[in-house]
């Protein structure tokens, strides 16, 4: 089963990673989580992550919605 994005902010970071990978975005402009997203997944996992829906999830993990 894959993994979720737990919150918008994951899920972002996972979308701008994915971009990365597949060559749309230079791997340099990648800060923080999504750098080391990129680095550390493939790209199915980050697809997985990426396309989580946002709706009813709070903007970063601990936060409460």
């Amino acid at each position: 089963m894959p993994a979720k994005a737990k919150s918008k902010a994951q899920q972002k970071a996972a979308g701008a990673a994915l971009s990365a990978k597949r060559g749309e975005v230079p791997k340099g402009k990648l800060k923080g989580a999504s750098r080391s997203m990129e680095k550390t997944m493939s790209e199915a996992e980050l697809e997985a992550l990426a396309s989580t829906k946002r709706k009813g999830k709070p903007e970063h993990v601990g936060d409460r919605a």
